[in-house]
């Protein structure tokens, strides 16, 4: 039997160049930072795990560095001498030290899994109850570019069989602007594909109340946040007034979010990222309660690179409630491979990795090779 106690815990900062600018409602970014933590065994099993947000603070307040300081300062001294298979009472004990910092939290999480599953010999999806698919369906997200090359960049997809439908990012630009701009993108690739749209949470509600009828009556088939996070009774408004499905992302990251949105009938789809919710353990809790109270799961990405998003494919792959498909296209904006073998996508999704723990391996030589100095 493996010794299980954690006798170090190390995060090292990198920074990877994407493929192209990756653009938000904010902010966009052209290398996406990671903190990759790593936790070892004294039986010598080392498993991983990533704290990673889109594009850095603006998003959820936290950022590589700061999650960086919280893990060394304020997690790892809890961590050490216990075992790795201890995740349900090593999080109760992180909770005492550590408020909020969910996305910090979730790449320890992810670490703890990684190893203890890394220990046993088994897949991290036993963990979380055994995979009932071996593979999720993806939605890719669009760039920024004008309206020609972004058609084009999903044709492309399409040709291929990569991906059957395509988000794009709003909040930006002049509303009006704005909506054209997808309505265009809606209208080329009709029949095709669907397409919906992430405002992350920047515009107001008399902007969306003359904006988000448009886009729905125009073929967008899904509206992400379109209003501030905390504004739950506009968000309830507007989903009681749209015919399209409303998805909360910047409104939910604890299982009480979930509840809420439930009893204002703000949502119909919840944005699940086991970043923002503080990693698997308490991912699956928010899942339980949306799919008690009958909203759809989507499972959402904060851009993560091979660790998070093999873990986020775990999950998913182990949880029925993760029923309105992903985007856990991270990797593919990449423009460096960090894994020794790459996850496979295609068909429409990305297959689950087999083998021990996450099942995928990092390449030390690109992990070394983007450390940030």
């Amino acid at each position: 039997m493996h010794d299980l106690t954690i006798d170090s815990l190390r995060t090292t900062v990198l920074d990877v160049p994407l493929v192209r600018p990756h653009k938000f409602a904010t902010t966009s970014m052209t290398v996406q930072p990671l903190l990759l933590v790593e936790i070892r065994t004294a039986g010598g099993t080392v498993g991983y795990g990533e704290g990673v947000v889109p594009g850095g603070p603006w998003w959820g307040g936290e950022s590589v560095e700061t999650m960086q300081a919280i893990v060394e300062r304020h997690i790892a001294p809890v961590l050490m001498g216990r075992r790795v298979d201890e995740i349900t009472a090593i999080g109760l004990d992180i909770e005492r030290v550590v408020s909020g910092a969910l996305f910090a939290k979730a790449g320890v999480d992810v670490a703890l899994h990684d190893a203890w599953a890394r220990a046993l010999g088994i897949p991290v999806h036993v963990l979380l109850g055994g995979a009932f698919r071996d593979s999720v369906q993806v939605t890719w997200a669009l760039g920024a570019a004008p309206v020609e090359a972004i058609v084009a960049e999903a044709e492309e997809k399409l040709e291929r069989k990569l991906h059957h439908s395509f988000k794009l990012k709003m909040g930006a630009l002049d509303p009006a602007e704005d909506t054209e701009r997808v309505l265009a993108v809606t209208r080329a690739l009709a029949g095709r594909a669907g397409v919906r749209v992430d405002i992350n949470a920047r515009w107001d509600r008399l902007t969306a109340l003359r904006y988000l009828p448009v886009l729905a009556e125009g073929g967008v088939e899904l509206i992400e946040q379109p209003t501030p996070g905390e504004q739950l009774e506009v968000l309830a408004e507007l989903n009681a007034l749209l015919p399209v499905p409303v998805m909360a992302d910047e409104s939910v990251h604890t299982p009480h979010d979930v509840l809420t949105v439930a009893r204002l009938r703000a949502a119909d789809v919840i944005a699940v990222k086991t970043t923002k919710c503080g990693g698997l353990a308490r991912s699956r809790e928010v899942v339980a309660v949306a799919r008690a109270a009958g909203l759809a799961c989507h499972g959402a990405t904060s851009i993560e690179g091979p660790i998070g998003t093999a873990a986020a494919i775990h999950f998913a792959a182990s949880q029925p409630g993760i029923d309105f498909g992903t985007e856990l296209f991270g990797p593919l904006l990449f423009a460096e491979e960090l894994l020794t073998e790459s996850l496979h996508y295609g068909d429409g999704g990305v297959a689950l990795p087999t083998g021990p723990g996450l099942g995928v391996d990092l390449d030390p030589a690109a992990v070394a090779a983007f450390t940030r100095t």
